[in-house]
């Protein structure tokens, strides 16, 4: 797996994704299947990144809080990494096969649910990130996908 950092031309928001190479990257941009998962901008290049630098050898991984004072390296390993996104992957899918898409209609259902005008329903779909604010603001519970989704009419 290897991540890259991705930045749409319209708005300049910047995101992280995942691929299994830079072949596979290089192949999902010619398709036009990577789009910006704040504002669906399909115009997307690769964003600056920092480089990772490995701490010398004699250095000792440092311990945080909230890892509960595992060492950091932990995180890094590339197996153990590659399984956590995979378990999320695959709880997306599960929640999203349950789930109604609704497309850009999502705040409207939401905020119709919540208030009760609706039957309540599993829905996602799409909404942007003031919008998004608006909601949580007004207690509607809503939670963001981690992983970028493909619209239904979008796929091939």
């Amino acid at each position: 797996m290897i991540v890259f950092d991705l930045k749409c031309a319209g708005n300049g928001h910047v995101f992280e994704a995942w691929f299994g190479s830079s072949a596979d990257y290089e192949d999902q941009q010619a398709r036009g299947l990577i789009a910006c998962p704040v504002c669906g901008d399909a115009d997307v290049g690769k964003a600056v990144m920092a480089p990772a630098v490995a701490a010398k050898g004699n250095m000792r991984p440092e311990t945080t809080a909230a890892s509960g004072g595992a060492p950091v390296a932990m995180a890094q390993d590339p197996a153990k990494m590659r399984a956590m996104i995979e378990a999320l992957a695959q709880a997306q899918k599960k929640a999203l096969e349950e789930s109604t898409w609704v497309g850009r209609d999502f705040a409207s259902q939401a905020r119709a649910m919540h208030y009760g005008e609706q039957d309540r329903a599993s829905i996602h779909g799409e909404v942007a990130p003031a919008e998004a604010q608006a909601l949580v603001s007004e207690g509607v519970e809503v939670a963001p996908l981690l992983f970028p989704v493909i619209p239904p009419h979008a796929k091939n």
